[in-house]
């Protein structure tokens, strides 16, 4: 949901994600609704999103290893993370779930696949940092398995849902 109450729905039968009012039931197409693929205006099977204040909208792609970027009125996405297909480099993801933008436009991202979270400033799209995990999958305090969602709280804290570990973690981000 963005500030104006609009409810935003990720939809990867359909390929496409849709903005809702109150009361309203078809919805607005925001993003791709051109069938699945890896082009600009496209998916391949779409699940997280997140909508910033400017109500562009950002969608993790599970089966297109990357972040894609809707600026709000436009019909193509621009790949700002992942876009070098799905392996453990720094320009990489594999199987992205949940992500966050804060209010400085920092991307963070459930890198799934690669067991950690990773981080991409405003002013650096090329390559992320990785700031939680990435050490193997496992159990450990440094370790995560099947990363599901994040989120942070109003202290800067983030909190990873780590499925295969059946627990959440929290980290302390400076």
């Amino acid at each position: 949901m963005d500030e104006q109450r609009y409810l935003y729905v990720s939809d990867y039968v359909k390929q496409e994600v849709r903005r809702y009012q109150l009361g309203e039931k078809n919805g607005t197409l925001v993003a791709g609704g051109n069938g699945e693929g890896d082009g600009p205006n496209q998916f391949n099977y779409p699940t997280y999103l997140v909508v910033d204040g400017q109500q562009n909208v950002y969608v993790s792609h599970r089966s297109n290893p990357r972040i894609t970027k809707w600026t709000k009125g436009t019909n193509k996405g621009i790949a700002i993370a992942g876009k070098q297909g799905q392996e453990n480099a720094l320009t990489q993801l594999s199987y992205p779930n949940g992500i966050f933008v804060d209010a400085l436009g920092t991307l963070y991202v459930a890198d799934s696949g690669n067991n950690r979270v990773l981080r991409w400033t405003q002013g650096d799209r090329k390559q992320d940092t990785i700031i939680v995990g990435g050490n193997s999958e496992g159990a450990g305090a440094n370790q995560l398995n099947t990363i599901i969602d994040l989120s942070f709280d109003w202290h800067g804290n983030l909190y990873v849902v780590d499925e295969r570990n059946y627990r959440v973690q929290r980290f302390s981000i400076k």
